[in-house]
């Protein structure tokens, strides 16, 4: 029964991280995948596949990312503030 049930668990990990990685996860550039793609899965896989609700999670919970999540997260944040501004 334990074999059947990490079976199934592990196909469904793997189901969900096929289907996120292909769609979920295709807004953002591979920097912003690789830096912040573990963060999304610890702190806002409750909201996989929706990219906004994701990205307002992980503004959410700034504090409690990876360095290198929040530095490509602050720079993209201010760079889309600067084209706004420019509108």
């Amino acid at each position: 029964m334990t074999k059947i049930r990490t079976a199934l668990i592990g196909t469904a990990v793997f189901a969900t991280v096929l289907a996120t990685s292909s769609a979920g996860f295709a807004q953002g550039t591979p920097e912003q995948r690789s830096a912040c793609m573990g963060d999304a899965f610890k702190f806002c896989s409750s909201e996989i596949p929706n990219i906004p609700k994701i990205t307002a999670c992980m503004i959410k919970r700034r504090a409690e990312l990876s360095a290198g999540c929040r530095t490509v997260m602050d720079r993209d944040l201010a760079a889309q503030k600067g084209k706004l501004a420019a509108q």
